[in-house]
């Protein structure tokens, strides 16, 4: 998946935010599979921020790799912001970095677990924690283009607008 200019030049805004702050991240993604992290380590000098991600696919992952509790899992489903949030905070136990950041949803081509394709959940935990849900359309790439998009976006907003 070729990233956009756009993509790229956020990242390179949060790898220098996080780089003025002494701060580190990770991810943990299902439906951009390793997007973001592509997009952060795209930047030179990405690692002296970025730690790691996992790319949990499955719902086994999420619970061995991210220790996302099963129960949430069945009864919230994977695309759900309990399981966003869990999956964030997961990244962040298992790279111990001072941010994570999770993506979940469905790319599709088909619905899944009655969540529509373009139903998307985003998470970032650390100092600041902030989840969201989007409804975006198109096909599976540019749905996974505007998730990986708006994580990235979201994320340098709240590094630009951080105080402490």
């Amino acid at each position: 998946m070729a990233l956009p200019a756009e993509i790229i030049s956020l990242a390179a805004e949060v790898v220098d935010a996080l780089r003025a702050r002494g701060e580190t991240v990770s991810t943990a993604e299902s439906l951009t599979a390793g997007a973001l992290s592509s997009a952060i380590v795209t930047i030179a000098g990405a690692s002296d921020v970025f730690v790691g991600g996992t790319t949990a696919y499955r719902d086994e992952i999420k619970i061995s790799h991210l220790q996302v509790d099963p129960a949430m899992l069945e009864e919230h489903t994977s695309v759900s912001e309990e399981v966003a949030v869990a999956m964030a905070r997961g990244a962040i136990k298992s790279f111990g970095t001072t941010w994570g950041i999770s993506t979940t949803g469905v790319a599709g081509p088909n619905p899944l677990d009655g969540h529509p394709v373009g139903a998307v959940w985003v998470a970032i935990q650390g100092p600041i924690c902030q989840s969201f849900e989007l409804s975006l359309s198109g096909e599976r790439e540019s749905v996974r283009n505007a998730a990986t998009a708006s994580a990235i976006a979201t994320f340098a907003r709240i590094l630009r607008h951080r105080s402490d």
